[in-house]
């Protein structure tokens, strides 16, 4: 049993951060502390400690400490720690990915515009983020049917000799084959700049005067396309109305209840609504409001992919919000201002978050409890002694053999575990080996697991029949898996939801559940996530194969070489029909290479 007693007296009164571990020496939590001996003593006292605080405490076999020369440094170590070890304990946000935003590069003499999500390392400017890639592909959407801005690869763009679809369905200008001078495009780009600036209104007016000067000169077709596109303007106008002054702000309203907590965000730049979001961090402790939102925004801008503005709006009064700004400002870069105590538009703006955030989370729990009444009967008709909290399903996508990919995803009581999903890339089997497929990616993923890489689950779900289920049983054998349950999800002879067939490996049975049951609503929704999962990464990986050079998979045929056979001969068409001699006249193609194209090209 911890000795607190004793450990309190050893510990400063320091700033600094602390790690509680259990007898396995496992982190449990990380916290920071402004005074560590306070800190830490308020865990261990006789009254006043909540449940989940007690539960917490009672699994503490050793505390380390770490001391600080500033609180704020504390909660920067805080939260590196945090997202290194993710302590069961601490708030965590599932999905940590960075936002998307739009590109739009600066250093081609014809700029693309294009989705963007991850490091900022072109060189161009980046617009956002948006709450979402659904918001960015609408804007996308609008900025190359009023603008008509190439969004083509580079690599795409450098080798066209002729106008894409794009053209021809008036999205794009034709850059690749100066169907546009530089010039005009250079002023299409510079009002696309504008309209994601927020400057739609100069924007407008420089149209206007632009389109009555092509009516003087009687360019009436140069007219009627600036007319267009001012009427494209003002409609979208019409749809976003400025939400108050201008500026870049995050607004965070925050909700509690039975457990569970939703933190929602709306994402205001250029004093315009640009969208919004919300996330559901799993805390154990109970936390009220405050705290959550304390925990959150550290965790949510800190060591992350992400723009911070310069003023986050938050609907509780932070304790440490000082802290929190100082911390956000030396990661910035600048200035950021957190504030709760507001007025007028920013009020209004506080108010919405919040109203979100208690809607949502009403949804939330209503979904919650519905997922665990159907967990409750997956239970009751697999006749288990313990509510499974973790199901895995594997599928498997190909088209008639081609990049064949297995999918995997994981659901546990709360929903999709989208962290533990994983897609495996089929080698080595036949075309269309549907159970060698199956057994590659059941061997890859239990080997892994196997190995510490990540949590067992209770049941393995098998989309497919008695021979798919079969190559389950044998692969986890193999490789000494137990307890395990595996169970084949078959289609039945009609093919439709609803009369799915279950074959249940541990009582070697059959089951036929009745189309309204829970527990086949859950299999279902495991299942279809499965197929949704696998498909989409075939698709991926069978665009990304055929956009590919059949020269890029030649060794000794580098970016260099390729340009210059595709410069010789004109094509790919006509380096196919070329003779060895005739591919090793060109440049830096010996007669060993040339021999290695040819081969490599007609399948020798």
């Amino acid at each position: 049993m911890f000795d607190s007693k004793r450990f309190l007296t050893t510990v400063t009164r320091k700033p600094g951060v602390y790690q509680m571990f259990d007898a396995q020496g496992k982190v449990l939590y990380v916290g920071k502390a402004k005074n560590l001996r306070n800190r830490l003593g308020s865990y261990f006292r006789a009254t006043g400690l909540t449940a989940k605080t007690m539960a917490l405490v009672e699994k503490i076999a050793d505390i380390e400490v770490t001391v600080t020369r500033s609180e704020t440094e504390a909660l920067v170590l805080e939260q590196s720690l945090i997202k290194s070890q993710r302590p069961p304990y601490n708030v965590m946000l599932k999905d940590d990915k960075g936002y998307p935003y739009i590109f739009l590069s600066s250093k081609d003499t014809f700029p693309r515009i294009a989705f963007h999500r991850g490091s900022k390392r072109k060189a161009g400017q980046y617009y956002g983020p948006f709450p979402n890639a659904s918001s960015v592909r609408d804007s996308l959407n609008f900025l190359q049917k009023t603008f008509r801005i190439r969004s083509c690869e580079d690599s795409v763009f450098a080798n066209r000799s002729r106008p894409c679809l794009q053209y021809q369905i008036e999205r794009c200008t034709a850059p690749c084959v100066e169907f546009i001078s530089p010039e005009d495009y250079q002023a299409d780009v510079r009002h696309a700049e504008m309209f994601l600036a927020g400057k739609s209104d100069s924007i407008i007016r420089e149209l206007a005067e632009e389109m009555e000067r092509a009516s003087v000169a009687l360019e009436f077709e140069k007219a009627a396309r600036l007319r267009d596109q001012i009427v494209a303007l003002r409609r979208l106008q019409s749809d976003q109305v400025a939400e108050g002054s201008g500026g870049d702000v995050d607004v965070l309203g925050v909700a509690t209840e039975g457990g569970l907590c939703c933190v929602h965000v709306l994402f205001i730049r250029q004093g315009r609504i640009l969208g919004s979001r919300s996330y559901y961090p799993s805390e154990k402790l109970g936390l009220d409001a405050t705290e959550l939102l304390s925990a959150f925004i550290p965790q949510f801008y800190l060591g992350a992919n992400r723009e911070i503005p310069r003023q986050i709006l938050v609907s509780e009064p932070l304790e440490d919000l000082e802290v929190i700004a100082e911390a956000l400002t030396a990661q910035a870069g600048k200035e950021i201002q957190l504030a709760s105590r507001l007025r007028g538009n920013r009020a209004t703006w506080v108010e919405m978050a919040q109203q979100a955030a208690q809607q949502n989370l009403q949804s939330r729990t209503a979904s919650q409890q519905k997922l665990q009444d159907r967990f409750e009967h997956l239970q009751k008709v697999l006749r288990l002694e313990e509510l499974p909290e973790r199901l895995e399903c594997f599928d498997i996508s190909h088209s008639s053999g081609e990049a064949t990919v297995a999918s995997c995803v994981v659901f546990d009581t709360g929903g999709p575990v989208k962290s533990d999903y994983r897609r495996f890339n089929i080698e080595g089997i036949a075309a269309g080996d549907d159970y060698a497929a199956m057994g590659q990616a059941l061997k890859r993923r239990y080997t892994r697991l196997s190995s510490g890489e990540g949590r067992f689950p209770n049941i393995l779900l098998i989309d497919g029949g008695k021979g798919q289920v079969r190559q389950a049983v044998d692969t986890l054998n193999e490789l000494g898996v137990t307890g395990v349950q595996i169970i084949g999800v078959a289609k039945g002879t009609t093919r439709k939801a609803g009369f799915e067939t279950l074959h249940v490996v541990a009582d070697n049975r059959e089951l036929v559940l009745e189309s309204d049951s829970p527990a086949l609503h859950l299999i279902q929704q495991v299942r279809d996530e499965a197929h949704r999962f696998a498909i989409t990464g075939h698709r991926q990986r069978r665009d990304k194969k055929r956009r590919e050079s059949p020269l890029e998979g030649i060794p000794g045929v580098g970016p260099a070489r390729r340009r210059a056979l595709l410069h010789h001969f004109g094509g790919l068409q006509e380096i196919r029909r070329a003779s060895v001699n005739e591919l090793a006249i060109v440049e830096g193609v010996s007669r060993k290479l040339a021999q290695d194209i040819y081969s490599a090209l007609h399948n020798e």
